[in-house]
C-alpha cells in the first residue's frame, strides 16, 4: 500500500528499523538492554507480517465467523462455551484450524512447523 502516501510503504520503514536494529544496535548492547532489542525486533516482525498478511487472513476470519452464522469471535466464543455445537466438536475444530493457523503466521510462523 501506498496511496496516499509515497514511499518508503509502512512495510519498508519496518524493514529497514528491523535491519538497523539486528545489524547495528543489538552487536552494541547486551544483557536487558539487549534483551529488549530482540523484543522489540520481533514486534517488528510481528506488525510487518499483519500488515502483509491481514487483509486476506480477515476475509477469511469473516468467512469461517459466517460459516457458523456469527457476527463476530464473541459471539462465536458464547456459543462454543453455551454448547450449542456440543454434538461436533470435531467439525467446529476443523473449521477453527485454518484461523489459528492465521494467527500463529503472524505470532510466530515457527510454531506452524
Amino acid at each position: 500500500m501506498t496511496a496516499p502516501h509515497d514511499r518508503p510503504t509502512a512495510a519498508e520503514l519496518l524493514e529497514a528499523l528491523h535491519e538497523w536494529m539486528e545489524r547495528d544496535l543489538l552487536p552494541g548492547v547486551d544483557g536487558r538492554l539487549q534483551f529488549h532489542t530482540r523484543v522489540a525486533i520481533n514486534m517488528i516482525d510481528i506488525v510487518r507480517r499483519e500488515l502483509e498478511l491481514g487483509p486476506d487472513q480477515e476475509a477469511r476470519h469473516e468467512a469461517v465467523l459466517a460459516s457458523f452464522g456469527m457476527k463476530d469471535d464473541e459471539e462465536l466464543a458464547t456459543a462454543i462455551r453455551s454448547g450449542t455445537f456440543d454434538s461436533d466438536l470435531s467439525a467446529v475444530l476443523m473449521r477453527l484450524l485454518p484461523v489459528v493457523e492465521d494467527k500463529l503466521r503472524v505470532a510466530n510462523p515457527r510454531y506452524l512447523r
